[in-house]
C-alpha cells in the first residue's frame, strides 16, 4: 500500500486512520511547495494534482474522505454499528466535512494569511463560513461524546484533520468559541495512533518556507 502525502490536514487525517488500523503502508512525500504534485507519477494517479493519494493493489483513491471510507469498510473498523440510521449519519457527516468544513477552512486560511491585500470581502465571507461550520460541530458535540454518539469513528478522524488547525484558520483566540471541538481534538491527539501520525513529520523534509518558489507552485493562477 502506497500513500502519497504531505503534512496538510487532509493527508494527516488519513495517516491517523492508517495508524489506528496498524496497516503496513509506504509513505511517499509530495512537496507541493516544490511543485511535485504536478509530476507525471502523481498526475497519473490523481488528475486533480493533489494529495493525498492511496494506492492499494489495483485500487487508487484520491480523495481523503473516500480513503477514510474505503479503509474503514475494508477493515470493518471505526464504522458505526447502528444500522441504516447510523450509516446515514456517517455518510452525511463525511460529506459535510468534504464539501463544507474542509474547503471553507482552506479558503479561510488562504484569505486570512496568503491572499494579496484588498480581499476584505472574501476574507469576511470565508471567516464567516468557517465559523458557521465549526459552530455546527460544536453544537453537535455538546450533546454527544463523539460525532456519531459513543463510538469513535472515521467521522471524528475527519474532523480532527482540520479542526486541529483552528487557530491558524480563525485566529489564536478561536478555540474559546468551540470548547467541545477542542475537547474532541485533544482527546484524539492523545491517542497512540495520533502520536505515531505526528512522528511521520520527522521522516521526510519538506520545503519549509512559503516563499516565491512555494507561491509559484501553489498559486499558479497568479502567474
Amino acid at each position: 500500500m502506497k500513500f502519497y502525502y504531505n503534512l496538510s490536514p487532509n493527508p494527516m487525517k488519513v495517516v491517523l486512520l492508517l495508524e489506528e488500523l496498524e496497516l503496513d503502508y509506504e509513505p511517499v512525500p509530495v512537496d507541493t511547495r516544490k511543485g511535485e504534485q504536478f509530476f507525471s507519477e502523481l498526475v497519473s494517479l490523481n488528475p486533480n494534482c493533489k494529495v493525498p493519494v492511496l494506492v492499494d493493489g489495483e485500487a487508487t483513491i484520491f480523495d481523503s474522505n473516500a480513503m477514510l471510507l474505503y479503509l474503514a469498510e475494508k477493515s470493518g473498523r471505526f464504522l458505526p454499528q447502528g444500522g441504516e440510521k447510523s450509516r446515514g449519519e456517517l455518510l452525511s457527516w463525511l460529506m459535510f466535512i468534504a464539501s463544507g468544513l474542509s474547503p471553507y477552512s482552506g479558503q479561510a486560511v488562504h484569505f486570512r494569511i496568503y491572499a494579496p491585500e484588498g480581499q476584505d470581502y472574501a476574507n469576511r465571507r470565508y471567516q464567516f463560513e468557517a465559523r458557521r461550520h465549526y459552530g455546527i460541530l460544536e453544537e453537535r458535540l455538546e450533546q454527544r461524546h463523539y460525532m456519531l454518539g459513543d463510538e469513535y469513528t472515521i467521522v471524528d478522524m475527519g474532523v480532527w484533520g482540520w479542526a486541529t488547525r483552528v487557530p491558524l484558520i480563525m485566529g489564536d483566540d478561536a478555540w474559546s468559541d468551540f470548547p467541545n471541538v477542542k475537547r474532541l481534538c485533544d482527546e484524539i491527539s492523545e491517542r497512540p495512533a495520533a502520536t505515531r501520525a505526528a512522528a511521520l513529520k520527522e521522516r521526510h523534509t519538506f520545503h519549509p518556507e512559503f516563499d516565491e518558489t512555494a507561491r509559484k507552485h501553489m498559486f499558479r493562477f497568479l502567474q
